[in-house]
């Protein structure tokens, strides 16, 4: 943690911190309102284009080249989202590729 200039400050940092958290979980707690969230939401709770790719495989669904999907599509629309992704979906999706990214396997 680093040092501040009062407890307030550190309080409203804090404060800050948990909100943020707690949008997220409320962003976790909606069920996907389309095919695009179901297969962010699959991302972020496995932490695995290759997983999600199975799962996606295992639906049928094949990608917009009309080829099987793959994890390169996972990643691709991650990065470059879609209109019916929400952003703060996206936003946490983002977050877990990020940490998988810095730290290797997710922790």
């Amino acid at each position: 943690m680093k040092p501040y200039e009062s407890i307030a400050e550190l309080v409203a940092n804090l404060e800050l911190e948990i909100k943020a958290i707690n949008d997220e979980i409320t962003t976790l707690k909606t069920e996907p309102q389309s095919f695009n969230e179901q297969v962010i939401f699959k991302y972020i709770e496995t932490g695995s284009t290759g997983k999600t790719k199975d799962f996606v495989r295992s639906l049928g669904v094949k990608s917009e080249r009309g080829s099987l999907f793959s994890s390169g599509d996972v990643s691709k629309l991650i990065k470059a989202g879609s209109d019916d992704i929400s952003s703060e979906l996206l936003a946490i999706a983002r977050k877990v590729a990020n940490m998988k990214n810095k730290n290797g396997k997710l922790r």
